[in-house]
């Protein structure tokens, strides 16, 4: 469990957690993998938010899901990528948050992930909190903690006995 004094300073920056939906790179689940392929190429993310035609969170595609359908058994065919949907092979398993945010849960799933979307109570694409914020709060945290707070060592308890 996080402490009082450490999520308060935290939560100080909660404002600048979330990029809106507006400016994220999203695939919407009918796109080609042709078009998956340059929008992620032209981005420079190895992953990015897949949405539906109701702007619901879906899944998410990565690079690797779109390279791995130039190959079959035998060749390499990036022209299968004209044919095939980002629906056909994005990661539908997706870990989300929503707003106000739970900093323990964000922090959580940041550990494995470079972000993590936000979706409303019906599903809609909010927008994503990325580790890059989550760093700038720490780096807060770090600076502001000792100004705030008196923080001393507390004594084990076995000194005493």
């Amino acid at each position: 469990m996080i402490g009082n004094a450490v999520k308060e300073i935290f939560l100080e920056n909660e404002d600048n957690y979330l990029i809106h939906s507006d400016n994220v790179a999203t695939l919407t689940d009918t796109n080609n993998l042709e078009h998956a392929l340059l929008v992620l190429t032209n981005i420079g993310y190895s992953k990015i938010p897949v949405v539906n035609k109701e702007e619901e969170l879906v899944g998410l595609v990565s690079l690797s899901n779109v390279v791995s359908e130039m190959f079959d058994t035998e060749n390499f065919n990036p022209d299968r990528l004209a044919d095939i949907q980002v629906c056909d092979v994005m990661d539908k398993e997706i870990k989300t948050v929503q707003q106000p945010f739970n900093i323990e849960k964000v922090l959580n799933f940041l550990v494995d992930s470079n972000f993590i979307p936000v979706v409303d109570n019906e599903g809609v694409f909010e927008g994503i909190v990325t580790r890059k914020e989550i760093l700038k709060s720490v780096n807060h945290l770090a600076h502001e903690l000792e100004l705030k707070y008196d923080v001393t060592e507390k004594e084990l308890a076995e000194k005493n006995n």
